[in-house]
């Protein structure tokens, strides 16, 4: 695997004026907050910004940024954030990563844009600009594996294939045990995906056993609505979406349609899960377009058959 290392630039040196506070794992995502969550990495969100989690990495060299205020998404989305950080840090942002292309992540991210080299996957640029995102166009785009060195502080990006999205990646700063996933994490009792429109399911449930096992990790920082969770909850997601994927395949070697899919594949085993039932019909019917690209009949029929009021 490819890996591209960054380097402070040599002389922005400016000190850190903000007192650490104490660790936190829970926050109450109805109102903005910024929180230590480890030694070196601070997650922020909430509030207006739409449930959104972010994280930023403040050091003696600057910050690095992850991600953005979501909603409302205004090119002025990240002013409250950016306000924020100039309260309480010396230091300018140096880096924005950006997660994936999804609006509800990254919008906003352009209030850096004077100061900050902005980093994705190189599969990012085209959503970008063909969405029409209000997100900085990344000037550092990789494959593979990137590495962040920034004063004392390494933070490594990793690509591993397309999974929510052909263009999502995972940040982890192991000294601090600390990965954030956007979109593929939530703490136990909530799937994170309410359909699977743009997911290669099946790199996903190979990707979900990687970042399970994956080393120097205590924290796993997810995307939405929520305080932190661990590696637990990538293999039981695994689990789900390797046994739905299984459970909608077999009816349709069956022969069974969409509706008649709908009726048998309940999925009531995982009913740990306390949005189930709000997530299950849109689950199973883009699960179906999934396998429907992935197999060929014996007797070829025509197009899907899609669930109507």
């Amino acid at each position: 695997m490819k890996k591209v290392k960054l380097l402070a630039l040599a002389g922005l040196i400016f000190p850190v004026t903000q007192a650490y506070a104490q660790y936190e794992t829970g926050w109450d995502m109805s109102e903005p907050g910024i929180h230590r969550i480890s030694e070196h990495v601070y997650r922020w969100g909430g509030g207006a910004m739409g449930g959104i989690n972010g994280l930023f990495v403040p050091t003696p060299e600057g910050i690095i940024v992850i991600d953005g205020p979501g909603n409302p998404c205004t090119p002025e989305s990240g002013q409250w954030f950016r306000d924020e950080l100039e309260q309480r840090y010396d230091v300018p942002v140096r880096y924005v990563v950006l997660s994936h292309d999804h609006q509800s992540h990254i919008c906003g991210t352009t209030v850096f844009a004077d100061t900050a080299v902005a980093i994705g996957s190189k599969k990012l640029r085209p959503h970008l600009i063909r969405e029409g995102r209000i997100a900085p166009i990344p000037t550092v785009s990789f494959d593979g594996s990137l590495d962040i060195d920034l004063g004392g502080v390494k933070v490594v990006l990793h690509y591993l294939g397309p999974t929510h999205s052909d263009n999502l990646i995972v940040t982890h700063i192991p000294q601090d045990g600390v990965l954030f996933v956007p979109d593929l994490s939530r703490p136990h009792g909530q799937l994170p995906n309410p359909d699977f429109r743009d997911m290669d399911v099946d790199n996903t449930i190979e990707v979900l056993g990687i970042l399970s096992r994956m080393d120097d990790v205590d924290i796993v920082m997810p995307g939405h609505n929520s305080p932190v969770a661990d590696q637990s909850y990538f293999r039981r997601y695994r689990d789900y979406l390797a046994t739905l994927r299984e459970r909608v395949l077999e009816h349709m070697v069956a022969g069974r349609t969409l509706e008649e899919i709908l009726g048998h594949v309940t999925m009531s085993d995982f009913d740990d899960y306390a949005n189930l039932q709000q997530v299950i019909e849109p689950n199973v019917i883009t699960m179906y377009d999934y396998l429907y690209r992935y197999r060929e009949p014996n007797s070829p029929g025509g197009l899907p058959i899609r669930a109507t009021e």
